[in-house]
């Protein structure tokens, strides 16, 4: 690390683009730090491998970050948190992680005992962290799962709206809301927020949609303040975005969605 921690960069991570949606809410919420953005997306999608080799690839991107002097490590995945923030954090004791968590809590308390889907890649959906933040509301609201096969391939290439986004939409969540009302969806990885209008015109405009960027870009600012390594600079902050990936339109695509979500409304 540098002798001035608070001046080092912190370290973000996804299995591609998606969590260029958390970075736009981390660099809202701290606009003076500095951002390395790793986009992990030739190991892409995470979602349909098992734990254990989500948990590795986690590990290895973290290890490059720490390598460039991180001084914190943002896991701007869902599926990655559930599958490694728990090793990682006992790996490297001494760095603040902070992951993604599923706004659950935010949609069962939306409405008096509302239906809430919850949108996720299947290895998050089967992974406890989920299934155990939503038996904590079970009582507060019903769940319906959706595992969403397809939709981060289809953000990755940077496909957020249209025909085939809607398309694919309408098959994933066709099954769970027919007959049904429906009061509130959780979008529970990073690549889904890029598609939210997308979503909210498959659901309708009366459907609330929660998601978790904002939780975590607070929580890491206030694991900075509290450790006191806050970038104390007045200056706006940088954003370098790497990607695993040698195909240049990744990059593109990743200065594109930024741009996107540094525009978006929490």
């Amino acid at each position: 690390m540098t002798n001035n921690r608070q001046a080092a960069p912190i370290g973000v991570f996804d299995s591609g683009v998606g969590g260029i949606s958390v970075l736009g809410t981390l660099t809202k919420v701290m606009p003076n730090e500095d951002f390395i953005y790793f986009g992990d997306s030739a190991n892409a999608p995470y979602g349909e491998k098992s734990g254990k080799e989500v948990c590795e690839c986690a590990h290895e991107v973290t290890k490059k970050l720490l390598d460039m002097d991180a001084k914190a490590i943002v896991i701007a995945c869902n599926t990655a948190t559930s599958a490694g923030a728990e090793f990682l954090r006992k790996t490297y004791p001494d760095i603040p992680i902070v992951g993604m968590e599923p706004a659950v809590k935010p949609a069962a308390l939306s409405a008096e005992h509302p239906t809430v889907l919850v949108m996720a890649t299947p290895l998050t959906i089967r992974e406890t962290k989920l299934r155990s933040l939503m038996d904590r509301y079970r009582d507060c609201a019903d769940f319906i799962d959706v595992p969403c096969h397809g939709l981060v391939e289809l953000v990755e290439r940077g496909i957020t709206e249209g025909g085939e986004m809607d398309a694919l939409l309408a098959d994933l969540l066709a099954p769970h809301i027919r007959g049904r009302h429906i009061d509130a969806a959780v979008l529970g990885c990073t690549h889904y927020i890029h598609a939210k209008d997308a979503i909210r015109k498959a659901l309708g405009d009366k459907v609330a949609i929660f998601d978790g960027a904002l939780g975590t870009a607070r929580e890491t600012l206030h694991r900075l303040e509290a450790l006191d390594l806050v970038n104390p600079s007045a200056k706006p902050g940088s954003v370098m975005i790497l990607n695993s990936s040698d195909k240049d339109e990744l990059l593109e695509l990743s200065r594109k969605l930024l741009i996107n979500a540094k525009n978006r409304k929490e």
